[in-house]
């Protein structure tokens, strides 16, 4: 555990230094495999050494393959988050919500104090999402559990330097949240760059790599990113340009958390 402050953090010990930018690998996490038909890469939560990142309890990226899912299951006090890759998948809830999440969308379910859901690809194609758990915030205890999704039109969009990011949560998006921090997803078209986004003061950065190469340049340092990879910084990290491969887009969300590190 990790300070007064970081009560809702678990890092594995000696997994990472008290530094201002960290890259990790992706093979520095666990990747999964328990049945035929899921794949699943653990940044956060499960096996990883990023146990649960300031009420992060899991960001990991699921694989479904046609025809397979999780059927009906419980959930309670959390606030889920699905970011579809590629491919659609089928939800439906106790709520009376149902419906597909398509590739570029967002949906979230806040499980109050009791719901359940299943998760299916129904398809003859592969499904592969992006799922985070949150701890809910104590002060929405009472709220019944609901579900809203959006497509990717209604996310704010602006350009950074070669980059296009979409605001997936906090920052101007329509989608509501009962936790604490902000998420963007960022594509960096072949041979592209930027300069990422630092955390702004008492936010800490968790930025997970979705799909592509390309590389980080940070202290006169050239380090290659590929899928899966994790980017740990701090407010006062040094300016970092992620650039994208020749021929390979680039994507990654960000998440800005309160402080998770020190």
């Amino acid at each position: 555990m990790i300070g007064s402050h970081y009560q809702d953090t678990l890092i594995a010990p000696g997994f990472m230094e008290r530094a201002p930018f960290q890259h990790f690998r992706a093979d520095e996490f666990p990747t999964m495999h328990p049945v035929h038909w899921l794949h699943s890469h653990f940044a956060v939560g499960g096996w990883s050494p990023l146990q649960r990142l300031s009420g992060m309890l899991t960001a990991h990226m699921t694989s479904i393959a046609p025809h397979n899912g999780f059927t009906w299951h419980p959930h309670r006090g959390l606030e889920i988050y699905t970011w579809v890759l590629e491919g659609t998948l089928y939800h439906e809830d106790t709520t009376g919500g149902k419906g597909l999440i398509r590739a570029g969308e967002l949906q979230r379910m806040f499980a109050g104090d009791y719901i359940e859901h299943q998760e299916l690809n129904r398809s003859d194609d592969l499904a592969r999402v992006i799922q985070i758990w949150f701890l809910a915030d104590a002060k929405y205890k009472s709220l019944a559990p609901h579900y809203q999704q959006l497509t990717q039109a209604e996310l704010p969009t602006y350009t950074v330097d070669d980059a296009t990011v979409y605001n997936l949560i906090g920052d101007g998006s329509p989608m509501e949240q009962h936790i604490d921090g902000r998420l963007s997803a960022t594509t960096v078209p072949a041979d592209g760059k930027l300069i990422m986004e630092l955390p702004r003061e008492e936010e800490q950065l968790f930025l997970y790599v979705t799909d592509g190469r390309g590389q980080v340049e940070y202290a006169g340092r050239t380090q290659p990113l590929g899928q899966y990879d994790v980017i740990l910084a701090t407010p006062d990290a040094q300016p970092a340009v992620i650039s994208a491969d020749a021929n390979n887009a680039l994507h990654y969300l960000s998440f800005y958390l309160p402080p998770f590190m020190r």
